[in-house]
């Protein structure tokens, strides 16, 4: 029985001949014949054939190691079986991309999805006083071979860094490439009376130098984690995954 809606346009899209596609920019299809993959617990919103979804834990003792101590993380699950699967998280936007023998390095909150065939492990990230300060800020590196599902609050912008030094508010920070080097600077304009009054809300900033992009998002919201002036070792920015 044919449809007569407006809502045709928003028919599925065929699929194509790569593991992940985006159906719109808020929903990410992804096809099982071209192997399993990990994503975000809960973010599954349909699927069609016979996939199944397996919380595997920590992903090892080393790594929960990590969690427990990083006091953070982002629960991942593993797909497998047949069919499409669309997957999606809050409505946000859905970027794609596709590393080949690569390896970047990811704000946990804002991972979706990954092949199976990539590698994960928990950085933290800063040192010296700043990274004192900012009572440490931990990191997901993405490693490998494989597809790899990130979302950002609202359009996002990649800052080239070559182009020259490049500075970005931690909350904003989703993700950079690798031959990227990050350095917690401190913000100490208007001196210690303008702390006391509060600061200026920017006492913390990521320094990017190298050869590479970094991806920032237009937010500063909760997706970024708790922010660099969270207290406490294990009150990271920047969240650790279970996989």
């Amino acid at each position: 029985m044919p449809l007569h809606s407006e809502l045709t346009q928003y028919g599925e899209i065929p699929a194509g001949e790569q593991q992940f596609q985006l159906q719109n920019k808020k929903l990410l299809r992804v096809t099982m014949a071209f192997g399993t993959f990990e994503a975000k617990t809960g973010s599954m919103v349909a699927y069609q054939g016979a996939a199944t979804f397996e919380n595997k834990g920590s992903g090892g003792l080393g790594k929960m190691l990590k969690k427990a101590t990083t006091g953070e993380g982002v629960d991942m699950m593993h797909v497998a079986g047949t069919g499409e699967v669309f997957i999606a998280d809050q409505a946000h936007d859905i970027q794609v991309m596709y590393l080949e023998n690569d390896r970047i390095s990811v704000n946990g909150k804002n991972i979706l999805a990954f092949s199976s065939s990539i590698d994960w492990d928990i950085q933290r990230l800063g040192g010296g006083m700043a990274g004192a300060m900012a009572g440490g800020l931990y990191n997901v590196t993405l490693t490998g071979t494989g597809y790899v599902a990130i979302t950002t609050d609202g359009p996002p912008v990649m800052l080239d860094v070559s182009a020259g030094t490049t500075f970005a508010d931690p909350q904003a920070v989703v993700m950079w490439t690798s031959g990227v080097a990050m350095n917690l600077k401190t913000d100490t304009t208007g001196g210690l009376k303008s702390l006391a009054r509060g600061g200026s809300g920017e006492t913390f900033q990521m320094d990017f130098q190298g050869q590479g992009f970094v991806l920032v998002q237009p937010s500063e919201g909760p997706m970024g984690g708790s922010g660099a002036g969270g207290s406490g070792g294990g009150g990271g920015l920047l969240d650790a995954i279970t996989g």
